[in-house]
């Protein structure tokens, strides 16, 4: 099969590489779409041990199941495998599972491929009349989707405005997840003018540049992760109010610890989904609960170097870039 390999650095090969290799209870997948995520951005920049070349990249994918009895069957993909035994995986909070693996990080090859391997369970079943182009987008949407349920969760009192900080497709689909749950306001911080454009003319959403001053919001969704963005969380969150965090830009730096105490503004760090948030993000994208979700743009696999490329020199208007293995493509 065709695929693209991660070789270090800023290098990517699109070369032949021998097919997946079948588990038990694993089915092979023939990938129609496939995402481009900020974490393979991050390895593909050498930024991610976890990530050690050479590697297939890519974990946002959807397409068909070929042989065995689901043979045909249009699927997007759970990335995320569990163990399914464990306190956490018990709990239904099994993307705590300590022993999870994500495709796209050793020992699972990813979906910047035209196959990819994964187990049945991990499979959602996608209706005729959804395009794969949308069912592809489930997976980060479902992070936007998880950290949106823990917040509100968390929320006492109005649930009238939020605020996410960030444009990319982590924070629209947060953005996007919070109107799905019931927030009637729902604004976006994003600095870049080419994408914040998109953002509201493809998108249809509400976007600033910066935060409105003296403006207050009952829940605030930092989708970046560095001390400036946190810093704006801390300062735009109400009294009592909630702070959802899923950015990894950075590690440290820009909570205002003590507004949060005196405040009791409450923080809560969450990390990608569960798969009963898979399920009912992929359910909200079948019902049409989150929009067009037309604002992808698809390029196809042996251009993702100049893709990824692209990416890092902010020339990207759209959230998203999916890339497409197959040559003659099915209906997308």
């Amino acid at each position: 099969m065709k695929a693209l390999i991660y070789t270090g650095p800023e290098g990517l090969d699109y070369i032949d590489v021998p097919d997946p290799a079948l588990e038990l209870g694993d089915q092979l997948i023939r990938v129609a779409l496939v995402g481009i995520c900020g974490s393979d951005m991050h390895a593909y920049l050498g930024h991610d041990s976890r990530r050690p070349a050479p590697l297939i990249l890519g974990h946002e994918a959807a397409g068909r199941i070929e042989g065995g009895p689901r043979d045909g069957e249009r699927v997007t993909i759970n990335p995320l495998v569990t163990c399914g035994v464990c306190n956490a995986c018990q709990d239904g909070r099994d993307n705590l599972c300590p022993v999870r693996q994500i495709i796209s990080m050793p020992p699972r090859e990813g979906g910047f491929a035209e196959l990819v391997a994964m187990p049945d369970r991990n499979l959602v079943a996608v209706p005729d009349s959804v395009p794969l182009s949308k069912a592809a987008l489930a997976e980060p949407i479902a992070c936007g989707w998880h950290t949106a349920r823990l917040s509100l969760e968390a929320l006492l009192g109005t649930r009238d405005k939020a605020l996410v900080i960030g444009g990319g497709a982590i924070g629209l689909g947060a953005a996007l997840s919070l109107k799905a749950q019931g927030v009637s306001e729902v604004t976006i911080i994003e600095p870049n003018p080419t994408r914040r454009a998109h953002l509201i003319k493809r998108c249809g959403q509400t976007v600033l540049s910066e935060p409105l001053q003296d403006t207050v919001y009952d829940l605030v969704i930092d989708g970046v992760g560095y001390a400036a963005t946190r810093a704006t969380a801390s300062a735009c969150v109400r009294p009592g109010g909630v702070i959802g965090h899923i950015g990894l830009g950075e590690d440290t730096g820009g909570l205002d610890i003590r507004r949060m105490t005196l405040q009791e503004i409450t923080f809560i760090g969450t990390y990608t989904y569960t798969a009963e948030d898979f399920r009912q993000t992929s359910q909200a994208i079948f019902d049409g609960r989150l929009g067009p979700l037309d604002w992808a743009e698809i390029r196809h696999l042996s251009e993702g170097a100049a893709a990824f490329s692209d990416i890092r020199n902010g020339t990207v208007a759209a959230p998203k870039i999916l890339l497409q293995p197959a040559t003659t493509p099915e209906r997308t």
